[in-house]
């Protein structure tokens, strides 16, 4: 076999060679070459201890940030290429990092520390590949596996245990039991993962554009732990014909129907039903949950708050999770005042997380509402393209010539403005100067 480096990567793993030292590429860049995928990082091992790294590199820029646990980011090719020491890892006492690490001149030691097989593996032109776990056979039983001892993994970091979710949704590979047992074994860990690692791991899961719903089902009781509020989701049969899944395999099948990597849909998505067993009412005709995107909403904004995600993505969502219920009437009127009320992008992921809802509901009249969402796509495409005016800043008047006519500031004259556009919106008159003028006139 043969991996394609970049020039980069091959001139350190030479320059190393040259100088007398062990060097692999390893770890998740082997992995994705394995699966014909490129590498966004490329990480390098070495049997040179740091300041041999440091020595190996006197011509380049060399940052010595991390040389406590043993790496050297050096830049070739103007790209900089983290260079970490073969070594051993102490006891893990805060759950996230060793409290020291020994230095070894054994691949195989340093690749028995790391989580999961299929990130176990190094390779070099000269060795080939080092694959002393099997990663190989894994990668082809698609599999993921600990290294060693599953328990001792998720003890020594548990944050681990959504690293293995993670992969098994990008991948689409399953997680084997053993190591499964052991996620649930040591999942109360994860309490002392900081949030901002798992808010990390929570979002690459999703933007990884690939279904959820097995390895989320399997593994709630997992993300139970860190958004409890799924809990009273869990087998809650919605009693409605128009819903064939309980509310939480409804969510996930609305996450997986959406096809893209916008992490505020898919977070939107996520919440946007959470609310609905606070809402459950019933009568002849079957289960409801009125008032069910309020409560939704604010369980997200909750959420997000706790995760740690910053506020523009937090008024997003929750927007979104308040808004995703409502009937939005095929027709440029009422697409303009949604325009008006929140927007151009928020519409479009309105629109998106309307299709994905019902693309996860029973095939109830599916394809008349589906053929409604795409209409909406039409008119809304139309009014963007022909730059149509739904906000203040697309009107033809402001406040100065407002102001001409005898207006004075005030709430008078932000009244006429909104006036005019709500006019121009309900199409009772057109977007031109002079017409807005006459009309305005009239009102002062």
């Amino acid at each position: 076999m043969d991996i394609d480096f970049p020039i980069g990567v091959r001139e350190i793993l030479n320059i190393l060679n040259n100088n007398g030292y062990e060097a692999f590429v390893v770890g998740g860049c082997v992995r994705d070459r394995m699966l014909n995928k490129y590498p966004h990082d490329w990480d390098i091992c070495t049997s040179a201890k740091p300041f041999e790294v440091i020595d190996c590199f006197k011509g380049y820029r060399v940052i010595e940030i991390g040389l406590r646990h043993g790496t050297v980011t050096v830049l070739a090719s103007h790209i900089p290429y983290e260079i970490t020491t073969y070594r051993i890892d102490g006891d893990y006492s805060d759950n996230r990092r060793p409290d020291s690490v020994e230095f070894t001149s054994d691949i195989k030691e340093d690749l028995s520390r790391r989580d999961f097989t299929i990130n176990a593996m190094a390779y070099n032109p000269e060795d080939g590949l080092i694959d002393p776990f099997n990663g190989i056979q894994d990668i082809e039983a698609k599999l993921i596996r600990c290294v060693g001892n599953a328990n001792h993994r998720f003890q020594e970091d548990a944050l681990r245990i959504l690293r293995a979710i993670r992969f098994s949704v990008k991948l689409g590979f399953e997680i084997g039991n053993e190591t499964y047992a052991a996620m649930l074994e040591n999942k109360s860990r994860m309490r002392n993962v900081s949030v901002e690692r798992i808010n990390a791991e929570l979002s690459k899961t999703l933007v990884a554009d690939k279904p959820v719903l097995e390895c989320f089902n399997r593994c709630r009781d997992i993300i139970a732990e860190f958004i409890p509020e799924f809990i009273p989701c869990f087998d809650f049969d919605q009693n409605n014909p128009y819903h064939d899944s309980d509310v939480y395999n409804h969510i996930l099948r609305a996450v997986d129907s959406y096809h893209g990597n916008d992490l505020i849909v898919k977070l939107s998505l996520l919440f946007h039903d959470i609310g609905k067993p606070d809402c459950y009412s019933e009568d002849e005709h079957g289960g409801h949950f009125i008032g069910h995107g309020i409560v939704s909403s604010k369980k997200a904004n909750e959420i997000l708050k706790r995760l740690r995600f910053d506020n523009e993505t937090i008024k997003s969502v929750t927007e979104l999770v308040l808004y995703h219920d409502s009937i939005i009437a095929p027709n440029n009127k009422t697409i303009k005042r949604w325009l008006n009320k929140i927007g151009e992008v928020q519409l479009g992921r309105l629109i998106d997380i309307r299709t994905s809802d019902i693309l996860a509901q029973a095939d109830i009249d599916r394809s008349d509402r589906i053929e409604n969402q795409n209409e909406l796509w039409k008119l809304f495409d139309v009014i963007i393209k022909e730059e149509q005016c739904f906000s203040l800043k697309d009107l033809s008047v402001d406040g100065n010539d407002l102001i001409k006519i005898g207006y004075k500031q005030g709430a008078e004259l932000g009244s006429a403005l909104q006036r005019l556009l709500s006019s121009v919106i309900a199409n009772e008159i057109e977007n031109n100067k002079e017409d807005l003028l006459v009309l305005a006139g009239k009102w002062v």
